[in-house]
């Protein structure tokens, strides 16, 4: 079965990320900033990152450097930031891909 680690600072984001994926067949892992992933990263296998950019302690683009200076693992940045400068930068830190969570408009 394939691990999964989500981190988000907004645990709704989380759980709905892992009703999804539990449903496709994956390990989920939980992580609610970057500090907390890094942790989890270093004691478990992991097949596939999927972070967001803007969360307390360590940021995702942070956390995403760091990461790359040890781990070559998929990861998936998931952000509300949507300008074309942001997703280049995603990508320029090491990010494999780089997806605009849907805007709630009420």
């Amino acid at each position: 079965m394939n691990r999964i680690l989500v981190c988000d600072d907004d645990r709704e984001i989380v759980e709905a990320i892992e009703i999804y994926l539990l449903q496709e067949g994956y390990e989920v892992i939980k992580a609610y900033d970057g500090a907390e992933a890094l942790e989890i990263l270093k004691k478990q296998a992991v097949d596939l990152l999927i972070i967001d950019v803007m969360m307390p302690k360590l940021d995702g683009i942070r956390a995403t450097l760091k990461i790359r200076e040890e781990s070559s693992i998929p990861i998936i940045i998931l952000s509300a930031k949507s300008e074309d400068s942001d997703k280049i930068l995603g990508l320029n830190i090491g990010a494999d891909d780089y997806l605009t969570k849907p805007s709630c408009r009420r």
